[in-house]
């Protein structure tokens, strides 16, 4: 049998999943039309237990993994994980081995941060892009650049050794064809959100795109919330555009600027 390269094969399951293919049901092809090889079990005798029908039943049905009644939940093993952590390389090596977030089997790499851990102002930004997931750095190319001229217009940078930048994602893997998070992924990663926080201990958070919004305030509709000062982690939180999205929508630049100032103003006064 000719071998498969593996990016060749890893696009050919993603085409089935975009036409809805996403679930696997047996580990051969089943031909439907043709007359089963055996009848369907009989119905259980009227005078049977009802722990012999159940037990007919799960042998028809087929073996079933056993979950651990006392299995922690994925929200409950990340509170533990993150609270475990006691630096960012703590955390990073909790979030890389997380074994309940399935996203990071489907990612090239994950994108913990960028900037300057201990930053007055920590970005938290929505999930890796595609370049992000490809090259493993955060904001690269054009969006980028973007990011770096909207924060370089009130002295702020990813590069400064005072002050500056640090950021980080609500999850840190790129979910399967860019798709949104659904909202048990977000409460799922939310304690490493948290955690991470608390670790880089910046003075002010900046809340980028709806995604953001939601895991740190609870709240989605960056247009009505953009500007608008909110508290997550005992900080405070100022939900902002995108830079994708200002690169997209430049009418939205007026807007940005205006946030972008009381932020500023803000850091004065801390």
């Amino acid at each position: 049998m000719e071998s498969v390269e593996f990016h060749h094969a890893r696009a050919l399951l993603e085409w089935q999943v975009e036409l809805g293919a996403t679930d696997a049901i047996c580990d051969a092809p089943l031909d439907r039309y043709e007359a089963p090889a055996t009848l369907p079990a009989a119905p259980a005798a009227r005078g049977a237990t009802k722990e012999a029908a159940r037990g007919a039943a799960d042998q028809r049905s087929g073996p079933v993994a056993a979950q651990p009644k006392d299995a922690p939940s994925p929200v409950a093993a990340a509170t533990a994980a993150a609270a475990a952590a006691q630096t960012l390389e703590d955390l990073r090596a909790a979030m890389a081995g997380f074994d309940p977030c399935e996203l990071r089997l489907g990612a090239r790499n994950m994108v913990f941060s960028a900037g300057k851990p201990g930053a007055s102002v920590m970005i938290v930004t929505e999930m890796p892009s595609r370049e992000e997931d490809r090259t493993g750095a955060a904001f690269p190319g054009e969006t980028g650049a973007m990011l770096d001229l909207m924060f370089q217009a009130i002295g702020l940078g990813r590069t400064q050794e005072r002050g500056g930048l640090y950021i980080a994602n609500v999850l840190p893997w790129r979910a399967p064809q860019g798709r949104d998070p659904t909202q048990p992924e977000i409460a799922m990663m939310r304690p490493f959100l948290e955690r991470h926080i608390t670790l880089a201990d910046p003075k002010i958070i900046v809340a980028m795109g709806n995604i953001s919004c939601e895991a740190l305030l609870g709240q989605r509709g960056i247009s009505r919330l953009r500007g608008q000062w909110g508290t997550a982690v005992s900080r405070p939180v100022l939900p902002l555009y995108h830079p994708a999205y200002v690169r997209r929508n430049p009418a939205v630049k007026p807007a940005v600027w205006h946030d972008l100032l009381s932020l500023r103003s803000r850091l004065s006064d801390g």
